[in-house]
Parts: structure tokens; C-alpha cells; sequence
């Protein structure tokens, strides 16, 4: 079997859906690939941060237009006036966790690509 896609890896870590036969077969090659499995664990920990994180993690309160932009790509309203750091709410709270997992998740398949890209000899 090839290397399990990035995708599905991601999908393995967020263990947002029921098993299937191709989980399964992913995760018999994860078993016999280092590669694989250190992708795995990565997202796995990534995912787990993400998860227990707290808007007090954060070093600093984002900027306003960040708040603007995460409400207005989360809703298909039209763009919502303009939020105060301090009147965010816990479902805007968890959104922005939401959003800031998945960019990490996306930083994190992408730099593995990468590095597996420079890593493929020149033919």
C-alpha cells in the first residue's frame, strides 16, 4: 500500500467518524511505517492541544478583523458588525479554537509534504 494521504491522516487523528475498512488499511500500514506513524502522532498531538486549548492560551488577544473574518467565513449571513474581544461568547470562543486546530492541522500536513517533496530523489 502507498503512504496514507494527508487527509486521511488528518481524519484518523480528529476520530470525528465511524471506522471504515479504509481506516482499517491505513492503519495496518501505519503499524509497518515509521514515516506514517510519526505523521500520525503528530496530528494526534496537534489535534489534542487544539482541543484542551483555551482562548487564555493565547498570547494576545487577536486583532478585530481576525473575529470579523472567522464569523463571517463560519456563516453564510452577511458579514456581523464589529466584536469586542471582551463580549466574545463561548460558541464564538470554540469557533475560534475550531479554526485556529484546523490551521495548525493545515500547517502541519503542508510542512510535511514539503519536507517529503525535498526529500524524493531528483530523477
Amino acid at each position: 500500500m502507498a503512504h496514507v494521504e494527508s487527509a486521511h491522516l488528518v481524519e484518523l487523528a480528529l476520530r470525528n467518524a465511524t471506522p471504515t475498512d479504509a481506516d482499517a488499511e491505513a492503519l495496518r500500514h501505519i503499524d509497518d511505517c515509521a514515516r506514517c506513524r510519526d505523521d500520525l502522532r503528530a496530528l494526534t498531538r496537534v489535534v489534542a492541544a487544539a482541543r484542551t486549548a483555551h482562548l487564555v492560551d493565547l498570547p494576545t488577544a487577536p486583532p478585530e478583523r481576525v473575529w470579523r473574518r472567522i464569523n463571517r467565513d463560519l456563516s453564510d449571513e452577511k458579514p456581523a458588525p464589529r466584536l469586542q474581544t471582551s463580549a466574545l461568547t463561548p460558541r464564538g470562543t470554540r469557533r475560534l479554537l475550531a479554526t485556529l486546530s484546523f490551521a495548525a492541522l493545515a500547517v502541519v500536513v503542508i510542512a510535511r509534504w514539503f519536507r517529503h517533496e525535498r526529500s524524493k530523489p531528483v530523477q
